[in-house]
């Protein structure tokens, strides 16, 4: 696999993660997610993998596309994946309902969707 098919294999799972974690949280208030265990689990799940495709995504793409907050997807990710137990489900929402849109717009031009 050419290292630009790989890139865009990685960004396709982006913008799917980045779906399902906006889904979840873009119709409801925040005192609802933090009432709800299952649907916790499931953010935090959706912005792990969506930070580890971030992290892979290979060095030179994230160099032609600096406006995409590489480091912060990663950090995240960093978070959930080895400190969850400073997980705060507030950021993790204010996150994914202000900055996952943007990425979001990002990612669907970047791989010419509407």
């Amino acid at each position: 696999m050419k290292p630009e098919d790989r890139d865009l294999a990685l960004l396709w799972d982006m913008r799917k993660f980045a779906r399902q974690s906006h889904d979840l949280v873009k119709r409801i208030a925040f005192e609802r997610l933090d009432e709800d265990p299952i649907r916790k689990l499931a953010l935090e799940r959706a912005l792990e993998v969506l930070g580890e495709a971030a992290r892979r995504v290979s060095a030179e793409f994230k160099d032609r596309n600096p406006h995409i907050g590489w480091r912060a997807l990663v950090g995240q990710r960093n978070v959930l994946a080895h400190d969850y137990g400073k997980i705060n489900h507030r950021r993790l929402y204010d996150t994914t309902r202000r900055i996952v849109p943007l990425l979001l717009a990002d990612l669907d031009r970047i791989l010419g969707e509407p």
